[in-house]
């Protein structure tokens, strides 16, 4: 199974079979030391990762959630990965609109952010292995994306700090992918719970709170 950049500017399966990539950290590592190149892209990491592309690019766009982030970031982020987990849910290969997979960065930038996260990246990888595959190869792969997709959707929601759980969730949804180890799914399964129910909680309040004041002005 192959994906490419094609002429309508998507990333898309040629037919071919796709050589299984490194390990993350690697390849942000490989292509920050790639001075042959001004600009590293979305289409560079996808092509880098061969066949674990799905875990790459939804660990990327999960990523910045983590961290408290200016309004309007995570509809950013989050709409990349309700496309991406859709595919996965269905069984598709991965493919990106030219749009977002022609985003980029100056090779600078990129190789200062990777020399930061690289270190971190490694060590998370070091401590997952191979395991409980059944946890991993469809079907679970398909609910894995049902799951990841339940939690793009919450991030895009405008809920105050509401996308930190869940953006928790998707990454270790995705270095379970990436690593082809069960335990980090299970993991992320229970974290997608987690996310849920505090999120429910968090909209509950709210929508409470609004019964409420438009209950003391009305009347």
């Amino acid at each position: 199974m192959g994906e490419m950049l094609g002429d309508e500017a998507d990333l898309a399966a040629d037919g071919g079979e796709r050589k299984r990539g490194g390990r993350l950290s690697e390849i942000l590592a490989s292509l920050a030391e790639d001075t042959s190149r001004e600009r590293v892209s979305v289409a560079d990491i996808f092509q880098a990762m061969g066949d674990r592309a799905f875990g790459a690019l939804i660990l990327i766009f999960a990523l910045p959630n983590i961290i408290p982030s200016p309004p309007g970031t995570s509809a950013l982020t989050g709409a990349p990965l309700v496309f991406l987990s859709a595919q996965l849910m269905l069984g598709q290969s991965p493919w990106l609109p030219k749009l977002i997979a022609n985003r980029s960065v100056a090779q600078s930038d990129f190789s200062a952010i990777a020399s930061r996260v690289s270190p971190w990246l490694a060590r998370g990888e070091r401590m997952l292995r191979p395991r409980l595959g059944f946890l991993i190869y469809p079907p679970a792969e398909y609910l894995i994306g049902f799951l990841c997709l339940i939690l793009s959707i919450i991030l895009i929601l405008p809920i105050p700090l509401g996308n930190i759980l869940p953006a928790i969730a998707i990454c270790l949804f995705s270095f379970g992918i990436l690593e082809r180890d069960g335990l980090c799914v299970l993991l992320g399964m229970v974290m997608f719970a987690v996310s849920v129910t505090v999120v429910a909680g968090v909209l509950f309040a709210l929508i409470k709170g609004v019964i409420l004041l438009l209950t003391t002005i009305l009347f």
